[in-house]
């Protein structure tokens, strides 16, 4: 872990005490710093959130008559909580390492005196940047950052709108525990599991819960991010020959997985990935054709047409010519709900903006992902986030469970490739 430099953040903390935007200057650009991987390992997922928070920033400032209807922040003319002010973004790369991330945080909130921070993608980047964001006293929030310590570090500028690790795992322990009551063999299990911060407490919040709920983890598989060979991990996997593997991966490795599998010419009964670098579209776009059946989570679905979800969508599509998927979702999500607590708080004073953060009671008819609404714990963690298992079909992933959320049915063994 990257330990944040304390010299330099109190040598910039008078400073920055001094030049805070104030409600006086509401009529200005309210700047919210962007901090995401655009480069690295993890670029394609960083530049996907980017395009979806722009895409929210331009439903602030310039609005969209349907979702308009449906959602007042996306009526446009700017915050009206703040004289009309518009929504100024100030994108910063964090290069895809905590080093970057912290130095990143402290120039945005030094130098360009952003309001809020959202970002970063990776737990351990946001780990790192969002200590930075404590000391000077700037809210943060992430919208897609899984690690469940991160909620427990006493913090009281961090919030995280997405569902966490503990959750995934409980909706991981429940589906397979279906599938083991329908008769599907699930009695050794594999985690595979990059070694940063993500990887790492997500790979021991699984297998906690399924000790407690009598899933045996037969098998632990760590690996270094970036690695350019998996061959001797999948070697590992193919001699032991688990029934379910579960992987936590970024996009590149992701891809590696699924090249080396194919040509080792292994796969198990149940493949489950934890969303990241699976759901990446860039993984779907190289990868779908030879993962047939992986399963995988997912916070979105477009929902009915008419519905904020389905018209979210369209306008993403149009935009950036994808659908709205798991990663886009949750960064358009947390972008409307920072926002909206910006707009409440009639100011761009941070403590008022983090007040309005902890007031926060939003309803599951004005979400764009799935959750059942946003309202914040004392430790700023979302109670009402929620997800779907999904399945890729024909190359594109649709939801298969909960029965009630599903748009198609199960479908198992694993297949992968099937030429």
């Amino acid at each position: 872990m990257v330990k944040v430099d304390r010299r330099s953040v109190v040598a910039g903390a008078a400073l920055f005490a001094f030049s805070l935007p104030s409600a006086a200057d509401a009529q200005q650009a309210i700047k919210i710093g962007v901090l995401y991987p655009l480069s690295g390992n993890a670029a394609s997922a960083g530049n996907i959130a980017k395009t979806a928070i722009e895409l929210g920033a331009d439903l602030v400032n310039k609005g969209d008559p349907e979702l308009g209807k449906l959602m007042p922040i996306a009526k446009g003319g700017g915050l009206s909580g703040l004289n009309g002010a518009k929504i100024e973004l100030v994108v910063a790369d964090n290069q895809g390492t905590p080093a970057a991330g912290q130095n990143q945080a402290l120039r945005l909130i030094t130098q360009e005196k952003v309001v809020a921070i959202l970002g970063a993608y990776q737990s351990g980047i946001t780990q790192t940047a969002s200590a930075v964001a404590e000391k000077y006293g700037v809210p943060f929030l992430t919208p897609e950052s899984t690690a469940a310590d991160l909620t427990e570090r006493g913090y009281k500028w961090f919030f995280r709108t997405t569902p966490i690790a503990t959750n995934f795992a409980k909706a991981y322990s429940d589906f397979l525990k279906q599938q083991k009551a329908a008769g599907r063999k699930v009695d050794s299990i594999a985690i595979v599991y990059e070694n940063t911060e993500y990887g790492k407490s997500t790979s021991t919040a699984i297998a906690d819960l399924f000790a407690r709920e009598g899933l045996n983890i037969a098998m632990k598989v760590p690996y270094s991010a970036n690695s350019t060979d998996v061959q001797p991990q999948v070697l590992q996997l193919k001699e032991k020959s688990p029934d379910v593997v579960i992987f936590i991966s970024y996009t590149s490795d992701a891809i590696l997985y699924a090249k080396t599998m194919k040509s080792l010419n292994w796969k198990p009964e149940i493949m489950v990935a934890d969303d990241s670098g699976f759901n990446d579209p860039a993984f779907v776009k190289s990868m779908g054709s030879e993962v047939e059946g992986l399963i995988s989570r997912s916070v979105f679905a477009p929902g009915k047409p008419g519905s904020i979800p389905a018209i979210a969508d369209a306008l993403y599509r149009k935009k950036s010519g994808n659908d709205l998927e798991d990663g886009s979702a949750r960064a358009l999500q947390g972008f409307l709900v920072l926002v909206d607590a910006i707009n409440r708080a009639k100011s761009t004073d941070p403590a008022k903006v983090r007040e309005a953060l902890v007031a926060t009671d939003m309803k599951a008819d004005q979400m764009v992902a799935g959750y059942n609404g946003v309202k914040f714990d004392a430790k700023g963690q979302n109670t009402l986030g929620s997800s779907l298992v999904i399945q890729m079909h024909g190359g594109k992933y649709v939801a298969v469970w909960p029965k009630e959320k599903a748009t198609a049915d199960i479908s198992l063994p694993y297949k992968g490739w099937t030429k």
